[in-house]
C-alpha cells in the first residue's frame, strides 16, 4: 500500500484565499448549470451523451474497433449538435446573464397602475371572460409587441377589460403592458411544450408560462371558464389566486423581488414547472 510521508503532503498546493474564492465561482456556474439544467430536456440529451462516452470507453477497453471508429468519426459533429439542440436553453441562459436594468425594459412604476390592473382582471373574473395580460420587466418583449397591434395606452382598466370583450377586434390575443402604458394588443406568443402541465391548461395558460420561459416578465390569467386568476412568472404558474395575491405579485414584480415571496409569508398556489422545449408560435385563446 502506498505510504504518505511529511514530504509528499509537503508538495500539496496550498489554499490560498485567491484559490478559495476560484473554486467557489466553479462551484456556483456548477449549480447553476444544474439549477438551469434540471427537470428539462437538456438534461435527459446530457444523460444520452454521458452513455455514448461509456460506450465509447467501453469499446476501447474490449478492443470493439468497428464501434470505436464510429463513434470517433461522429464526435467531431458532437459541438454543432449541441447547439442546435441547445439553442432555446443557450437563449435563456444568454438572457438571464445579459439581464440588466439599463438593457432592459421598463417595469411598473405607479401603484395606480397595478390597481388598475387588479380590477380589471377582478372584473374579468366575475364576468367569466378570458384575459392575458403580460407585464415587462427587464427582458425586452418587442418581437411580440410587434406581432400585435400597437396601441401605446395608458393603463386602464375599462380599456382592458374592453379588449377582452368577447367578438371585440382585439380579444382573441395577449396584452403587453411595457413601462406604463399598453403596447400592443392581441399579440402573439410562444407556447410552452411541458408534458407535465395538468390537462385542464388552456392555450392561454400555455402561452402564458411559454412567455415566461423566454423572458422574466409576469402573466397574468383569467379562464373564461371557471373565472379562476393564475400568475405565471419564472416557467411556473400558480392558479386560482385572490384578487389582493395579485396584487402582491405585481408589487412584487415591480420591486425586483423574487415572486415567490408572497408564498413565504402563507400564499401557496397550485403550480406546474414546465420543461423547456422549443416553443411553437400560437394565437392565444
Amino acid at each position: 500500500m502506498p505510504s504518505f510521508t511529511l514530504p509528499t503532503l509537503l508538495q500539496l498546493p496550498r489554499v490560498t484565499p485567491t484559490s478559495v474564492v476560484d473554486i467557489l465561482i466553479v462551484a456556483f456556474l456548477i449549480y447553476q448549470l444544474i439549477m438551469l439544467l434540471r427537470g428539462r430536456r437538456a438534461a435527459s440529451i446530457l444523460i444520452g451523451l454521458l452513455v455514448l462516452t461509456g460506450v465509447y470507453l467501453c469499446a476501447l477497453w474490449l478492443h470493439l474497433d468497428l464501434l470505436r471508429t464510429l463513434l470517433a468519426t461522429l464526435a467531431p459533429y458532437t459541438p454543432l449538435a449541441l447547439i442546435v439542440m441547445f439553442q432555446s436553453e443557450l437563449r435563456r441562459a444568454l438572457a438571464r446573464i445579459g439581464r440588466t436594468q439599463l438593457l432592459g425594459g421598463g417595469r411598473l412604476q405607479r401603484r395606480e397602475m397595478v390597481q388598475e390592473i387588479v380590477l380589471a382582471v377582478t372584473k374579468l373574473a366575475e364576468n367569466k371572460v378570458g384575459g392575458l395580460i403580460i407585464v415587462e420587466r427587464d427582458i425586452g418583449l418587442r418581437t411580440f409587441i410587434e406581432s400585435g397591434v400597437a396601441l401605446d395606452a395608458f393603463v386602464s382598466r375599462d380599456l382592458l377589460c374592453a379588449i377582452f370583450e368577447p367578438g371585440a377586434a382585439l380579444h382573441d390575443g395577449a396584452v403587453i403592458v411595457q413601462r406604463d402604458r399598453i403596447a400592443a394588443a392581441a399579440c402573439f406568443l410562444p407556447l410552452t411544450m411541458n408534458p407535465q402541465l395538468a390537462g385542464e391548461l388552456g392555450t392561454r395558460h400555455r402561452a402564458a408560462i411559454g412567455i415566461t420561459e423566454e423572458a422574466d416578465c409576469l402573466s397574468i390569467i383569467v379562464s373564461e371558464e371557471t373565472g379562476q386568476i393564475s400568475v405565471a412568472a419564472f416557467g411556473e404558474i400558480e392558479r386560482n389566486l385572490t384578487p389582493e395575491m395579485v396584487e402582491r405579485r405585481l408589487t412584487d414584480h415591480a420591486k425586483r423581488r423574487d415572486p415567490k415571496a408572497a408564498e413565504r409569508e402563507g400564499e401557496v398556489g397550485t403550480r406546474a414547472i414546465p420543461v423547456s422545449k422549443p416553443a411553437t408560435q400560437g394565437k392565444v385563446r
